[in-house]
C-alpha cells in the first residue's frame, strides 16, 4: 500500500451504540464505573442525561477504522484524546487523514490524523496515528 498525504479513509464504526455494548466493554475492561451502567447514579448524583460510553470504547473503535484501512500490525503509535461523551443511541464514524509521509527502514511511515464524530458531526475523539506501511 502506498499513501500519500491527504489521502482519507471513513468509516461507521458503530451504528446506535447501545447500553449493552457499554456493559460489556465494562465487563472486558475492568471498569465498572457506574457512570458507565447505573442510571441513577449518572443522573441523580452526576447530573448526566443518562450513562455514557467509555472514552477508551470510543477509542477502541476508532482504533478498528485504522487498523482495518491501513493493517493490523502496521500501527506503532495511536493517541487521543476525548472531545465529548458518547451516549446510547449515537452512531459513530471515523474518518483519517494522511499528514506525513515518510520512509524509514525500509517503510513507509505515514502519521494519521483521525477524528471521531457523532451522528450530529460532533466530534467525539481526535487523536493521531504513525503506521509503517
Amino acid at each position: 500500500m502506498t499513501l500519500k498525504v491527504g489521502d482519507k479513509h471513513e468509516a461507521v464504526v458503530v451504528e446506535n451504540i447501545q447500553r449493552t455494548h457499554i456493559v460489556k466493554y465494562a465487563g472486558a475492561s475492568g471498569d465498572f464505573n457506574p457512570l458507565h451502567h447505573d442510571d441513577g447514579i449518572a443522573k441523580n448524583l452526576a447530573g448526566y442525561p443518562s450513562v455514557f460510553a467509555h472514552g477508551m470504547l470510543s477509542m477502541g473503535l476508532t482504533g478498528r477504522m485504522l487498523t482495518d484501512w491501513l493493517g493490523a500490525a502496521s500501527l506503532q503509535k495511536y493517541g487521543v484524546r476525548f472531545t465529548k461523551q458518547v451516549w446510547p443511541g449515537d452512531t459513530l464514524t471515523a474518518k483519517g487523514e494522511v499528514t506525513d509521509v515518510k520512509q524509514e527502514g525500509g517503510k513507509q511511515l505515514v502519521t494519521v490524523r483521525v477524528v471521531t464524530v457523532n451522528q450530529n458531526g460532533e466530534s467525539v475523539v481526535e487523536g493521531e496515528a504513525v503506521a509503517a506501511v
